[in-house]
Formats: structure tokens, C-alpha cells, sequence
């Protein structure tokens, strides 16, 4: 009985020891083929265009495609569903933005925004732009805001869908501003801001990266952005802070990975991309979208991830926003 005990301990003592060295030796092995992202929104808005960005660069660095699989709906609680039941083999990753922070003070979710995830990497922050169609007569933002409040809920806005952070954002802006505009809500920042150019919807806190082109180009008419401070990209906007004191909303995008991934695999990504965000080419052109690229240990991501939760659960009480589950 005696050395059946013994046996029995060493196997176990075996086993143990054994475990770390088959994680490191998946992580020497991995990639050994093509690595999913997710995008949990559809193309064409501010996270699809980051992480488009981002797996044009990790692609290189991995010898492995990584190709971005858009799936949109629920706010961004499918995509992230799916990443969280996906296997912890660092072969699915999602990108999210801030309106992940959003959904646990709307949804009664299947999984815990924080501890069933690893996060990887904060990828970079920007803001929104409160921008106009044309057709809207409002020059500055005091403009906006006596024109909501002489006609209550005239004025439509879009946003990515009921309870993202477009949708809060604006809210707040609402709450902050003693105005009333009537939510129209999209399935992304590319179809809202296809009706915003058509002129079906008036205005949009549309995410920097997607809607600054248009706002370069004339299509619309930006009247400020959402960070604390002005955005080096577009300086001649004021901070609505400045004009609606209080207001800020800040746009983050990150990377994260199922629960339970390798250390070695969580690091190696976490690296990758900050030598990705560090890169001239990266900065330049996150520079002329209004990203400041970010990077830093995982824990900087899911810490950015908690604080938002506890504000716009404040947000969603406040201004009463009821969803589905």
C-alpha cells in the first residue's frame, strides 16, 4: 500500500512539474497556424479600424495570418461571448473598445466582464467627435444645445447600438447639458454614420478614427470632442468640458483573450504589440486617426475595464436606460 502511495505521489509530483513545461513549450510552438480576432461590431467603425491595424502588424511579426472576423449585435456582448467560451489556445483574441465597459451596467450578462477573460494589452485611447449633417443649422456647441432644448427630442441622434458607449456617451452629454435628443440606434459606427451622411439621423458621438475623415473632408460638422483636453488631431475643436462643464468620455480600445490563456502567450502578444505600437508607421497613422497608442502590462487594460464599469453603471441609472438581457 505503502509504494502504491509512492508511486502514486511521484506521478502526481510528475505531473505538475510537467505542466509548465507543456505551456512553454505550446508558446514556443504558437502560431502554428491563423489567429482569429474578433471584432464585435461591423466593419468600417473606429475598433474594426484598429484592429485591422493591428493584425496587419502582428501578422508579420507572428509568420501567421491574423485575420479579423467582424460579429456585430448585442452591443458587442456576442462577439465578446464568443471570445470567452472560445478555447484558451491564444488561436482567438478579440478587440474591443470602450462600450465593453458599458454592457455590464445594462446586460444581465452570460459571463463576467472582468474575471472570465485575460486581458492582453490596452491597445491605445481617443475620444469621440460630436458631429452634425450639414443640415443642422448649430455652428458651436452652445448652438447645439439651445437648439435641443427649444425643440425636446427633435434632434436624433445615432449610435452604435442601446446601451454602447456612443449611445452613454451622448447620454451624458444629455444629463451634464439639461438637454433631450432622441436615440436612434445602429449595429456599429458604419451604418450610423452612413444614415448620418444620408441625413436620416442629425447628429453622432461617432468614435475619432471613423469619424474624423468625414469631418476633414466637410461631410459633417464637427462641434467638439469628448476628451478632457483638445485632440492634437484636430485642435481647432474645443473639449466639450470646456462648454458643458464635467463632460468626458474617453474611447479606449484593448485586446483579451479567454480565461485561463498562457502566461507565455498572454506576454507574447502584450510584446508584439507594443513593439507594433511603437513602430513610426503605427504611430503615424494612429496619430492622423486621434489614437494616442497606449500599450503597458495586461493588468493597465483590465483595470481601464473595471473603472468604466463603475462609471457608466452611474450613467445608465441616472439617465433610466432599460435593455433586453
Amino acid at each position: 500500500m505503502g509504494n502504491t502511495l509512492q508511486k502514486l505521489s511521484a506521478a502526481l509530483l510528475a505531473a505538475v512539474c510537467a505542466a509548465p513545461l507543456a505551456v512553454a513549450a505550446q508558446a514556443d510552438k504558437y502560431p502554428n497556424r491563423p489567429i482569429r480576432m474578433l471584432v464585435p461590431f461591423a466593419p468600417g467603425g473606429g475598433t474594426d479600424i484598429t484592429a485591422r491595424l493591428i493584425a496587419s502588424n502582428v501578422t508579420a511579426a507572428f509568420g501567421q495570418q491574423v485575420i479579423v472576423d467582424n460579429r456585430a449585435g448585442g452591443g458587442g456582448t456576442i462577439g465578446a461571448e464568443t471570445a470567452v467560451r472560445a478555447a484558451p489556445d491564444g488561436y482567438t483574441v478579440i478587440m474591443v473598445s470602450g462600450s465593453y465597459g458599458t454592457n455590464a451596467a445594462l446586460y444581465k450578462l452570460p459571463y463576467d466582464p472582468v474575471k472570465d477573460i485575460q486581458s492582453i494589452v490596452m491597445i491605445g485611447d481617443t475620444g469621440f467627435i460630436l458631429a452634425l449633417h450639414p443640415s443642422v443649422p448649430a455652428k458651436t456647441i452652445q448652438d447645439l444645445v439651445s437648439a435641443a432644448k427649444a425643440a425636446p427630442g427633435k434632434l436624433n441622434f445615432a449610435s452604435t447600438g442601446t446601451g454602447g458607449i456612443t449611445h452613454l456617451a451622448t447620454e451624458l452629454f444629455n444629463l451634464l447639458a439639461g438637454t433631450q435628443m432622441t436615440h436612434i440606434p445602429y449595429k456599429g459606427t458604419g451604418p450610423a454614420l452612413a444614415d448620418l451622411l444620408g441625413g436620416q439621423v442629425q447628429l453622432i458621438f461617432g468614435a475619432m478614427p471613423a469619424t474624423l475623415p468625414h469631418v476633414r473632408s466637410g461631410k459633417l460638422r464637427g462641434l467638439g470632442v469628448s476628451t478632457a483636453k483638445r485632440a492634437n488631431a484636430i485642435p481647432e475643436l474645443p473639449a466639450i468640458g470646456e462648454v458643458v462643464k464635467d463632460y468626458e468620455a474617453v474611447l479606449w480600445y484593448g485586446l483579451w483573450g479567454p480565461k485561463n490563456l498562457p502566461k507565455p502567450i498572454v506576454t507574447r502578444w502584450n510584446q508584439e504589440v507594443a513593439k507594433a505600437l511603437q513602430t513610426d508607421e503605427m504611430k503615424k497613422r494612429l496619430a492622423a486617426d486621434g489614437t494616442d497608442p497606449a500599450g503597458g502590462p495586461p493588468e493597465q487594460f483590465i483595470n481601464a475595464i473595471s473603472r468604466d464599469v463603475e462609471k457608466w453603471k452611474r450613467v445608465v441609472k441616472a439617465a433610466n436606460i432599460k435593455v433586453s438581457s
